[in-house]
């Protein structure tokens, strides 16, 4: 092979099996649908080899830098693979995955990414990886880790092994670990784990705990536009999303703080009153007034806005959560920090609920009492404190 490979040369390389000479020192070992760089060397006339990563991580420029530090070493008197040797004693999972973590931090536009990754590895992975070698880690120390849970947590476990994965690349690209990486799904892990039908994963909507959502709130009120008014009352009356986009202004008793969502529109097919909060009215306050279309927060083409808006706005703010799990976040709020009955929050959130609740249910709403549940969320929340002024809504449309 020529001194100088392009990487059009290592694709067609990556088409045949085996180990192939790319440049001086510098081979790709093709094996299966993997492809790894390694260094190879003559020392005291044995050979030895080192692996520089998944060709998937490691491009071929850095390839060749790595191979360039190596024969440096080498002309230094320096056994390059005794000196690894040295450098790896405490290359634990978790270390490495720390490291990853923090080079990772720079390039991602939202600190919670890495909060989210730090998380997610400690929960599960650390527990059955974190102080192992990089090196000893296998295919069955990665399905005790996602096992349990790869039905009812998919979502989860789905990024927890992307993730697992690229800690374990990682390491081969420093040089930590030869083997193929037991996290990878085509052609190995999807042989060993079922696909889970769409229709029978078990749905748990990722939610921001409730102690970090008054930070939350913080961020998203500094987002521009009617999709971040539309999250903020989402959040704040702790309803669907679809019941909050398809909200009409004639819906509203703007003197009473009160907004009915018809029975068509939700889901136990019984109507539903949702008390205001200072801060709710005032995101009304924010929302302009489109002539001849009903809707409260509007679309195109006198339509509601879009139910893919707050989900592409927590996209852009680097939030993996959902919309609907900010429910979630209420309701855990409610049971962990207040001394509010739960089953108020039941009914503020309109589940259908039986027994003694039920019958109060059908004999009124609990207005009163939802009123300064709500008023507290929103306190809570960072909104307008009791007793706030609040500009009148304009009833008239703006033109």
């Amino acid at each position: 092979m020529g001194k100088k490979a392009s990487p059009l040369t290592i694709n067609s390389l990556r088409k045949k099996q085996g180990k192939h000479r790319v440049e001086r020192s510098l081979y790709l070992n093709v094996r299966g649908e993997s492809a790894t760089w390694c260094f190879r060397y003559m020392l005291k006339g044995i050979s030895h080899e080192i692996g520089l990563g998944s060709a998937d991580v490691v491009d071929l420029a850095n390839a060749r830098h790595e191979v360039g530090k190596l024969r440096i070493q080498l002309h230094e008197g320096i056994d390059p693979l005794a000196e690894r040797r040295k450098s790896t004693t405490s290359a634990t999972f978790e270390a490495v995955a720390a490291e990853l973590i923090e080079s990772k931090r720079a390039a991602w536009r939202n600190a919670k990414h890495a909060q989210q990754w730090t998380n997610t590895l400690t929960q599960y992975a650390y527990p059955v990886l974190g102080k192992l070698h990089v090196k000893d880690i296998e295919t069955e120390h990665v399905l005790k880790v996602l096992k349990p849970i790869w039905k009812e947590k998919h979502e989860t476990a789905t990024r927890l092994r992307q993730r697992i994965e690229a800690v374990l690349d990682a390491a081969a690209a420093k040089g930590l670990r030869d083997a193929l990486n037991p996290a990878r799904w085509k052609g190995h892990l999807d042989k060993l784990l079922s696909a889970i039908p769409k229709a029978d994963r078990v749905q748990h909507h990722e939610a921001v705990p409730w102690q970090d959502m008054p930070a939350f709130m913080g961020e998203l009120r500094q987002q521009e536009g009617i999709a971040a008014l539309a999250l903020e009352f989402i959040i704040l009356t702790a309803t669907r999303t679809s019941e909050t986009l398809n909200a009409q202004w004639d819906e509203v008793n703007l003197d009473e703080g009160i907004w009915t969502i018809p029975k068509t529109r939700m889901k136990a097919k019984r109507e539903h009153r949702v008390p205001l909060s200072l801060a709710a009215m005032e995101v009304l306050n924010k929302v302009p007034r489109i002539d001849g279309n009903p809707f409260i927060f509007p679309g195109r083409n006198d339509k509601p806005l879009s139910n893919m808006a707050a989900a592409m706005l927590l996209r852009r703010m680097s939030h993996e959560e959902t919309t609907h799990g900010f429910r979630s976040s209420f309701r855990d709020w409610v049971s962990e920090a207040t001394n509010f009955n739960p089953e108020l929050s039941e009914m503020a959130l309109a589940h259908t609920i039986g027994d003694e609740t039920e019958a109060a249910y059908r004999r009124g709403d609990l207005m009163k009492k939802r009123q300064k549940l709500m008023q507290a969320w929103a306190d809570y929340l960072g909104g307008l404190k009791k007793g706030a002024d609040v500009i009148p809504i304009k009833r008239g449309a703006a033109k």
